[in-house]
């Protein structure tokens, strides 16, 4: 039986989104992501030569799911966003804030990290923004304990 949950219970946790995208042919693709909720939006990085900000460019229809298995707590909650997604040029104070989300306090990033791969900086980078048109939610979380025990503790049955 699936239930509703709050949606910022997924998206204020440094979690893995899937963005999927499609080639001009139809063909789906997926791609893990980290993102930030901000503004009524889903923001993801990404950059000019990204294979997702090439497919938002010719098809913007998107959809990310976002999955918080937990086992041993019994949670597995399910947030779908889909929309039309855009690749706006890129924002650092944002990508900040969305980098350390998954990685802390920015005195203890790792500086290999931040000049080869997040390069805060690059003329190429770009946030690619869902603000999305419908939002679906499943919290499953009875998986292992039923109903009268699902996350969070106390729910009780729907």
């Amino acid at each position: 039986m699936p239930r509703a949950f709050d949606p910022a219970v997924v998206l204020g946790a440094p979690l893995m989104a899937n963005l999927a995208t499609s080639e001009a042919d139809g063909a789906p693709r997926v791609s893990p992501v980290w993102y930030i909720w901000e503004d009524a939006a889903l923001w993801m990085p990404s950059n000019t030569g990204s294979g997702a900000a090439r497919r938002l460019a010719v098809e913007p229809r998107c959809a990310v799911e976002i999955t918080d298995f937990e086992r041993e707590a019994g949670r597995l909650l399910h947030l779908g966003l889909r929309g039309r997604g855009e690749v706006l040029p890129m924002q650092p104070d944002r990508f900040r804030r969305l980098l350390a989300k998954y990685l802390g306090p920015e005195e203890g990033w790792n500086p290999w990290f931040i000049d080869n791969v997040a390069r805060i900086d690059d003329p190429a980078g770009r946030l690619i923004r869902l603000a999305p048109e419908s939002v679906f939610t499943n919290n499953v979380s009875h998986f292992r304990t039923g109903p009268d025990l699902a996350w969070p503790p106390g729910a009780g049955p729907a």
